[in-house]
Formats: C-alpha cells, structure tokens, sequence
C-alpha cells in the first residue's frame, strides 16, 4: 500500500501531527510559549510524551510548525505566483487581502494563537521574535506597494503616505482581530477594515 491510498504509516504520520498541531493552537494561545509544557501538548493531543518527542524534538520546533500552520492562507495569497500584485493590480489584490483577512474568522484559535504569540515575541529573545518582524514587515511591504500604485494613479485619497498608512493598515487589522477576540458580536472585522479602506482608497467601493 502507497502513501497516495490515504491509508497506511503515512496517513497515520499526518493524523498524529495534526492532533499534535490543534494541540499546540490550543495549549500556545492559552499560556504562551513559555507557559505550555511538551507533556500538556502531548496530553492534549492524546498521545504519550515519547510519542510526542518523536514527531517534534523540541518546543521551538513545535512553535515553528504551529506559525507556519498559523500563516498557511495568507502566505498562500502573498508568495504564491497566482498572487495578484500590489504594485500592478492595486486593487485587486486589497481586495483578495481582506478576503484572508475575513477567513481568519473562521480559526478564532489560530487567531487566539497570533493575538498571544505576537505580543509575546515583542522579546528579542523570544524564538518567534524573528519570525514576527519579518511578517510585519513583508505585510508593510505589500501595503506599501498597494498604496504607492494607488497614489501614483491619483486614486489614494489619504493625507498620511503609502508607507505609514501601511503600518496604520496593519495596526487596524491586529487591533481589531484582539477585539474580536473579546467581543465576537460588537466587533465585526470585515465592515471595519473595508471601511476603513474605502476612506484611502475610494474605488474599494465599486
């Protein structure tokens, strides 16, 4: 029997390693990195803690998987070579980013995870500190190149330039995803966003 069957030592791999994820999405976004043991991950996945160390050796590598897993459909839209570019198709691709942004919704744990793990590694030391910078900064940038097409087409309608209303772009989402969080009824992240969008970028609206 081959791994392509869905059958098998391979199937049985990729179920324990997803248990093991949804475990570290769960224990991660309740206690952090520094407060989630392998034993509670590995009881939480419902396997034995030498089970555990066989898949993944250690907590870093664990905190790799889970941000990776965290980070899979929208790094889908930005690295993918269907991806619409910024600096090219502006609009389209503001569009196709709040489109992954409104699916996140549907993973309040994976969001949990971020909202608790981001402010955690705001630490130089923190093992996602890296991780963490280079995600702001690759979001900044693909903002950054939305907004600088737009203003050179004269269709930005905003006082602040690409490069800081990237960041305010970013700090909007992030704040509204911690609020969500809290108020899952108030806060409704899609309205929020596109409007906030529209006000930059009036041809949102059409």
């Amino acid at each position: 029997m081959n791994a392509s069957s869905g059958r098998g030592p391979y199937a049985k791999t990729a179920e324990v390693r997803r248990r093991i994820l949804e475990a570290c999405v769960d224990a991660f976004g309740e206690t952090g990195f520094y407060g989630a043991t392998m034993k509670d991950i590995a009881k939480r996945a419902g396997i034995s803690h030498t089970g555990l160390l066989h898949h993944f050796a250690r907590k870093e590598d664990l905190l790799i998987a889970v941000l990776e897993l965290r980070d899979e459909r929208s790094a889908r839209f930005l690295e993918s070579a269907d991806a619409i570019d910024p600096a090219k198709h502006p609009v389209e691709a503001l569009r196709g980013m709040l489109t992954v942004i409104v699916d996140s919704e549907l993973q309040p744990g994976i969001m949990e995870l971020h909202c608790v793990l981001s402010g955690e590694a705001t630490s130089p030391g923190h093992p996602a500190h890296t991780y963490f910078a280079e995600r702001y900064r690759s979001v900044r940038r693909f903002y950054t190149d939305a907004y600088t097409a737009l203003a050179e087409r004269g269709e930005l309608s905003s006082a602040a330039d690409p490069k800081t209303l990237a960041a305010m772009t970013l700090a909007l989402i992030n704040g509204l995803q911690a609020q969500w969080l809290f108020d899952r009824d108030s806060v409704k992240m899609e309205s929020a966003i596109h409007a906030f969008l529209v006000s930059a970028v009036p041809g949102l609206a059409r």
